[in-house]
């Protein structure tokens, strides 16, 4: 199976830290990061006080911390970061293609209607009508919603939008993500 473009895996167990981002590249000179979000929430990212870089989301050795003095859309609509002690452009360089993470515990508290997506990872993705498509394998951030990519052996690769009429329930607990299908969504639909 090919790595999540998101850098987020299923897995077992409750991760320590959240991926809330993938640097892209340097901006500008002063320091500053493109970023390509990977949260659901990018809003909270002001809220944030330190995060963690590192080059694999599942070495926790590789992170360092750093204070964010800054977090932005520009005028593209991109987000980008200035973090403490980063000061030049041959300074943030080096973390192209890093991972921007948050401890767990230091993260946004959820509502109750929400998940985390690395709770998503990895559910069984059933219809309404009982058909199982398979299984949620990443997803893609389009800037109006999250898609996610569903993996199965029936239909391929489907991908399904993170809107109200599409995603009926989502429960970890049980393992599942209930959706209703919309004509075309499936391949060979029409």
């Amino acid at each position: 199976m090919t790595e999540p473009l998101s850098g987020i895996k299923k897995s077992d167990k409750q991760p320590a830290h959240l991926v809330l981002a993938r640097v892209l590249r340097p901006h500008g000179v002063r320091g500053g990061l493109r970023i390509a979000v990977t949260t659901p929430f990018p809003d909270r990212l002001r809220d944030l006080e330190k995060v963690l870089i590192g080059r694999d989301p599942e070495d926790a050795g590789s992170f360092e911390t750093y204070s964010l003095r800054s977090a932005r859309l520009d005028k593209n609509n991109e987000w980008l970061i200035q973090l403490e002690g980063v000061e030049t452009r041959d300074d943030a360089e080096r973390f192209r293609h890093h991972y921007l993470l948050t401890a767990l515990e230091d993260a946004v508290p959820l509502e109750d209607d929400e998940v985390y997506l690395f709770q998503v990872m990895g559910l069984e993705v059933r219809t309404e009508d009982g058909r199982i498509l398979g299984r949620v394998t990443d997803f893609i951030e389009t800037g109006a919603n999250m898609v996610y990519v569903v993996q199965g052996e029936t239909y391929g690769e489907v991908l399904i939008p993170d809107v109200q009429g599409f995603i009926l329930d989502i429960n970890p607990e049980a393992g599942f993500m209930l959706v209703r299908l919309m004509p075309g969504l499936l391949p060979g639909d029409s």
